[in-house]
């Protein structure tokens, strides 16, 4: 290697307008000189036993000095001869590490060869610079592993009037998306947001299992996808020479297994629907479906406002969020009102007993844009979607919707022509959808040929006609209350996230270029 090059790898890496692939060839320069120094740039393991936000609360100036031992990524590099400081990065935070060639020896000369993105192990003691920043004075360095591929450095300021101010964020969401990986590292709030997701999960299953409801798992390739209304993934099976579907929904399963005498059971599980995608839909989401023995979808509306009440407190600390102008709060009770109510309040319309004639008329006078396939039922809900649902902030439950838009649902014990079905809403978004399910076999027999023939209309979303689905319910199944929770779109509402991407790990994608 030239002493030209040499004096460029000890310099700050990250240079700017230097050509990506320059300064991917400069860190393998660098791997290949450490490899000389007899650094490892890849060994096996690392003793932590500290992280940087522990560290940092636990520090007393008057105690005793205390050694810890913590691992992280470099994020800041500050070079000043015979010392240096930089900022480690773990799963807490950040913590400023002190380095002092004195202290070090040869492992220091190695140093000038790590970059922004090397993930290092530091042995030292704690102790709080002049500036009044707690820190670790370093005396002994590790390189764990040695990035090969700059970072997207963001960089951050305070300015005079003590905001922070952000520069050169990583804010192409398409680039975010794909390399969540890089996301995660350079933004932490975007790791706050799924720490949020994983307690709201945890939060559900406490809540559910207190209640000794039970966990199941039920299949996601399905000879016959039902329990909604999309249109499946297909895939074959080669050994039974099958086609076989994605599970669309839990529904159908789950329901045979209180017809097998369990008194609740409930699935979180991903569900798959080959539909279009924006900023509410994933052909890949999560779901949280609960079916419970002899109760009805009264009951459940008391037990999903305390259920989601308990988990917005879980994930925010409180049972109120802030999103735009709006303050929502999930303390209960929520508000109830039917379909055809909430219709009417909001457009003046009363639409009970309105034929597919009068629904399309109404909703071209409403210039709601329709399709020729739609019944009476995607005509209601196509109405309801564009002139009621953006209205509904507080958290509601909008409940007794007409029979043709629920083919599962149980009918209504007093309303001719509806079902005894709710969803909830919250800041213009479902948060869930539960009825009292149907169990008399020959209605569902019923409900489901009229799907056939919807089907036979041309609209592919309707369900198919399930034979053993209806075979177990000639078994009997018990008067049951079911539930179902979009967990991604109830992160997003938890979390203040506009895109169901930005709750996702890894959103499905177009192929890249």
């Amino acid at each position: 290697m030239s002493e030209k090059t040499k004096q460029k790898l000890v310099q700050e890496p990250q240079v700017e307008h230097e050509d990506l692939n320059v300064l991917m060839q400069r860190r393998r320069e660098e791997l290949e000189e450490l490899k000389k120094l007899g650094v490892e740039p890849y060994p096996h393991e690392f003793n932590r036993t500290d992280f940087s936000k522990e560290s940092i609360d636990s520090f007393k100036d008057d105690a005793p000095q205390r050694t810890v031992m913590l691992a992280g990524r470099i994020m800041s590099i500050r070079r000043m001869g015979k010392a240096s400081f930089c900022h480690v990065q773990d799963s807490q935070g950040k913590i400023q590490v002190y380095l002092k060639k004195d202290d070090l020896g040869s492992i220091y000369d190695a140093y000038k060869l790590f970059d922004i993105g090397d993930i290092i192990g530091i042995t030292g003691f704690l102790f709080r610079t002049k500036m009044g920043e707690v820190s670790i004075h370093a005396q002994k360095l590790t390189l764990l592993a040695k990035s090969l591929r700059p970072l997207p450095v963001v960089k951050e300021k305070v300015d005079e009037q003590g905001n922070k101010v952000v520069y050169d964020p990583f804010s192409d969401k398409e680039l975010r998306y794909r390399q969540r990986y890089v996301d995660l590292v350079v933004s932490p709030e975007v790791r706050e947001v799924f720490i949020k997701r994983a307690k709201l999960i945890s939060g559900f299953r406490k809540f559910l299992d207190a209640k000794n409801f039970l966990e199941v798992e039920t299949p996601v390739l399905q000879p016959l996808y039902g329990g909604a209304s999309a249109r499946p993934f297909v895939t074959h099976h080669n050994a039974l020479d099958v086609k076989l579907y994605l599970r669309i929904a839990d529904e159908l399963y789950l329901k045979r297994l209180i017809v097998g005498g369990y008194d609740g059971v409930y699935e979180i599980s991903k569900d798959f629907r080959n539909e279009g995608m924006d900023r509410n839909h994933n052909p890949e989401f999560t779901m949280l479906e609960l079916y419970v023995a002899y109760r009805d979808y009264r009951w459940m509306m008391e037990l999903t406002e305390g259920m989601v009440h308990e988990a917005a407190v879980a994930v925010n600390g409180s049972s109120t969020i802030s999103i735009g102008e709006h303050t929502i709060d999930f303390k209960p009770p929520w508000k109830r009102i039917t379909m055809f109510g909430a219709i009417k309040e909001y457009t003046g319309r009363d639409l009970r007993g309105k034929s597919e004639e009068d629904l399309r008329k109404t909703c071209k006078e409403l210039h709601i844009e329709i399709e020729a396939a739609q019944g009476v039922g995607g005509l209601i809900d196509e109405i309801f979607s564009a002139r009621v649902q953006p209205h509904l902030i507080q958290p509601i439950f909008i409940t007794d919707y007409p029979v043709e838009l629920s083919p599962l649902a149980k009918k209504h014990r007093s309303e001719q022509g509806l079902v005894e079905r709710f969803e909830a809403f919250a800041n213009g978004q479902e948060v869930c959808n539960a009825f009292s399910e149907l169990n008399d076999p020959l209605d569902q027999r019923a409900r489901f040929e009229e799907q056939v023939k919807l089907r036979a209309r041309g609209d592919e979303e309707a369900q198919p006609l399930d034979e053993d689905f209806l075979r177990a319910l000639e078994y009997g199944m018990p008067p049951t209350a079911g539930l179902g929770i979009g967990i991604d779109r109830l992160t997003m509402l938890l979390t203040g996230q506009t895109s169901i991407r930005d709750v996702i790990f890894f959103p499905q994608m177009k192929p890249e270029k």
